[in-house]
């Protein structure tokens, strides 16, 4: 079986899709992933012998850009995505049996006209429950259209929701699809998500309710084994001391916190504990000479955050499933998207704190890293890290071959 993979979004996007990638190709299938073309993800799959096949622009300059992206221009980006994610795909999807896509909307809609147009199976993967439209959750909001603070009723802000998708991503989508000889959509939500989506989150951390209205396939998450060494520099800090709290915001480039490494820094030492700084998209880094805190670049956080006292981080599904497997408590400072649904679900959990809004100062982040670092959450993480599943590709490899299985044609004999 020959699988492509296709995604356009941050690390958070690629990864697991890397990790699935790495499972098919051990049961036998021939994969690539079709993603931006940064230099973090090609470095990312060459190191699993994966094959990228570049998609557009890269991501980390368009998100760290001087200024950030004006939601107002948002259906003229989203046709031109669409475009440029089917072209990458089309040329990379012939005689593949399959497409598996997820990432930014528009680059899902690409997709999608690819598998379409080649007549193969076609699933969609969200990495998180709120995107998916059910009774029992309200919608994210998108750009431009917020959701109306009087309606309380779920099904009705899915409504407002399918019309968002409709009137932000619609005409760029249908124009393209005209394009190519494809009918037009007149549920674009629909389409992109399709009536069966795969859920790649663990269910104790991001339970999906059933409901009548979508057929929805819970694999757990996709996590790619990282067997690299920390550098020998770390491991010696590590040893050197009491466990440290970890601080990293990934693809977050922090604009409204720009001193947010000097706050957190400041916030730990009052703890008394030390500091291991991860430089990400904001370009964190050490904020004095004394000899308490560490800056790392790219690490294997499965190694790290089983070392650490405490992990602050922005909330990404990823990021936040790594420090439950390792049974880190966590500080959540969400930024975006799905990342305050993340601090919701590890306070809830009990396993850390979620920190009010996208800037902390030192009040907060000293209050939240209170709870944090307190025995008991420390406890209740280390209970929930031996609930996380770790067969998540395995389940959504079985799903594929199966569904590719019965699509096939028999062969004549």
């Amino acid at each position: 079986m020959r699988v492509l993979l296709s995604t356009y979004g941050s690390r958070g996007d690629v990864q697991p899709m890397a990790a699935f990638a790495v499972r098919l190709r051990e049961l036998g299938a021939e994969v690539r992933v079709c993603a931006p073309a940064d230099e973090e993800f090609a470095k990312l799959l060459a190191g699993v012998g994966v094959e990228l096949v570049p998609a557009a622009e890269p991501v980390r300059a368009l998100v760290t850009g001087s200024a950030p992206l004006a939601p107002e221009g948002l259906p003229q980006r989203a046709a031109a995505l669409v475009a440029a994610q089917y072209e990458a795909v089309a040329a990379a999807a012939e005689g593949c049996d399959a497409v598996v896509a997820t990432g930014l909307v528009p680059a899902v809609a690409g997709a999608r006209s690819v598998a379409e147009r080649l007549g193969i199976h076609f699933a969609y993967v969200s990495y998180l429950p709120t995107m998916l439209p059910s009774p029992h959750h309200a919608p994210l909001p998108l750009p431009m259209w917020p959701l109306p603070p009087d309606v309380t009723d779920n099904r009705a802000l899915w409504e407002v929701n399918a019309r968002a998708f409709d009137a932000l991503y619609g005409p760029g989508i249908n124009a393209h699809r005209t394009a190519i000889g494809q009918a037009p959509v007149d549920d674009v939500r629909g389409h992109v998500f399709t009536d069966r989506p795969w859920l790649a989150s663990d269910p104790v951390l991001s339970p999906w309710q059933e409901c009548a209205d979508l057929d929805v396939v819970q694999t757990g998450a996709w996590i790619l084994p990282d067997e690299r060494p920390l550098p020998t520099e770390l491991t010696a800090f590590l040893d050197a001391g009491e466990a440290p709290v970890y601080v990293g915001f990934g693809s977050m480039p922090m604009r409204e916190a720009k001193d947010v490494a000097r706050v957190a820094v400041e916030a730990v030492r009052a703890q008394g504990r030390r500091a291991v700084v991860a430089q990400g998209w904001a370009d964190l880094g050490l904020v004095d000479d004394r000899d308490d805190c560490f800056a790392v670049g790219e690490v294997n956080q499965q190694a790290l955050f089983g070392r650490v006292a405490a992990a602050v981080h922005h909330g990404g599904a990823g990021t936040t499933t790594t420090a439950a497997r390792a049974g880190a408590p966590q500080v959540v400072v969400p930024q975006i998207v799905d990342q305050p649904y993340w601090g919701r679900r590890v306070a809830d959990l009990g396993i850390g704190a979620a920190h009010e809004g996208p800037t902390p100062t030192y009040e907060s982040l000293s209050a939240a890293l209170r709870t944090a670092l307190d025995p008991g959450t420390r406890t209740r993480a280390t209970d929930v890290a031996t609930t996380i599943r770790t067969d998540g590709t395995t389940v959504a490899a079985k799903l594929l071959f199966e569904a590719v299985g019965r699509e096939k044609p028999p062969v004549s004999a």
